[in-house]
């Protein structure tokens, strides 16, 4: 969320972060309200704080008069008079601050300069690594996966509906392997705490990360509307020191999870729904980081590194993609995607998105620091990123590792965990 000082002060650059968002026509109605409401604001303030100072010299002039034994009457009429007139500026005042809240909402992030303006045809990729394998005669991963029992989309379909997926016998304990393969990776080598937490966060949680009030429809809400499933375990991480002040010391402050994730996907029918490129419930390791502002670049490279690091052991051939503008995430300043090369789907498949948010999600959450003993609290900056999201890299090592037998090799680093050298 940004400050009204940015909306006030700074107008020319929001609106021109918002261009490079391809988002200006759509938000220039919310900006310039936004302005409007500023001055009521301001106006508000200065009309109460006026007949604050009328009231106290009237209240000190209705003393004095009591006390010379002269008539106040008519004073203490016009002070309970401009007591009702500051009590009706102030309820203004509250509305006009919550439409000032609302509309921050609504106004994304403004990315860095180094990203790129424009939409998803101007993501830029930023370094590869390892070779793609060739797709000639490789299956898609679904009929591999079904082939050897590893998932079955037809009963997950039948007990939940299309996008939910049941991984048996060995796919099972694939997942398994996963999540321990990652944690154990991130918190030995990659001095990440490991968090184990809830699925199901309020409303303040999911506004702090950004899901709300945008994404409402995007999400699993519980009857009362006040609870939700957690798209990613981001939201439970980074809302962990919500509205709390953390020392200097502490940072940069480095937290991973493991979690479902439940997303419904709203308006994505047709689009990547084949097997496990789409679902409405999956797995994922979630990186989570705070640290300074001045940190901030620095920290979204160890991270992206991080999660590189999980493909690279599994021996997947990927890219990082540098997103434009128009193709960043709402809450994001910067963020890189890792895609992994399936060769069964011809397709490059997003397994990891690392985000540095700047102060966006603090504001929003309040989370602060305090640079030195009796300085002014600053707003981290917090990132995260997947490192992984299971379905996909899943998918992958099914294309990348498949054998002309139908069988598929379990990468090395997973052996210890899966207990197989050969899926099949």
């Amino acid at each position: 969320m940004h400050d009204i000082r940015m909306v006030r002060e700074q107008a020319a650059a929001l609106r021109a972060g918002m261009q490079r968002r391809g988002a200006l026509d759509q938000l220039e109605p919310v900006i310039a309200r936004l302005e409007a409401l500023d001055r009521e604001r301001r106006l508000a303030i200065q009309a109460a704080e006026e007949r604050k100072a009328a009231r106290n010299a009237a209240s000190q002039e209705v003393g004095r008069r009591r006390k010379a034994g002269e008539d106040a009457s008519a004073l203490q009429a016009e002070t309970r008079a401009l007591g009702e007139e500051i009590a009706r500026l102030e309820t203004e005042l509250q509305a006009t601050e919550a439409s000032i809240q609302q509309g921050l909402y609504e106004i994304p992030n403004v990315t860095l300069p180094a990203v790129p303006a424009g939409d998803e045809t101007h993501n830029t990729v930023i370094r590869s690594w390892g070779t793609p394998r060739a797709a000639d005669g490789v299956k898609p991963h679904w009929e591999v996966g079904e082939a050897l029992s590893l998932i079955d989309l037809t009963r997950g379909a039948k007990i939940s509906g299309s996008g939910f997926i049941v991984f048996r016998g060995a796919g099972a304990r694939m997942v398994r392997a996963f999540m321990n393969f990652m944690l154990d990776l991130h918190t030995r080598e990659h001095a990440y705490e490991e968090c184990w937490v809830p699925v199901v966060v309020n409303r303040a949680a999911m506004t702090g990360t950004g899901q709300l009030p945008k994404f409402e429809d995007d999400m699993y809400a519980l009857g009362d509307e006040q609870g939700f499933l957690i798209p990613t375990a981001e939201v439970p991480v980074t809302n962990l020191y919500r509205d709390e002040i953390l020392a200097a010391a502490q940072l940069p402050m480095a937290m991973c999870a493991y979690s479902p994730c439940f997303r419904r996907e709203a308006g994505a029918a047709g689009k990547d729904t084949r097997g496990l490129l789409r679902v409405h419930q999956f797995d994922k390791v979630e990186l989570v980081r705070y640290c300074t502002p001045a940190d901030g670049p620095a920290q979204l490279e160890l991270l992206t590194g991080h999660a590189e690091a999980v493909l690279q052991k599994l021996g997947l051939p990927y890219r990082v993609v540098l997103l434009a503008a128009g193709d960043t995430g709402f809450s994001s300043a910067m963020t890189y995607d890792l895609e992994v090369f399936a060769p069964g789907v011809g397709k490059w498949l997003e397994v990891s998105s690392c985000s540095l948010f700047g102060d966006y999600q603090a504001r929003r959450a309040n989370i602060r620091f305090r640079a030195a003993h009796g300085e002014k609290p600053q707003y981290v900056y917090t990132l995260n990123g997947s490192g992984l999201a299971f379905p996909r890299v899943f998918a992958a090592i099914l294309e990348h590792y498949q054998r002309p037998d139908g069988s598929v090799v379990v990468p090395e680093a997973l052996r210890p965990y899966v207990g197989l050298d050969v899926l099949g």
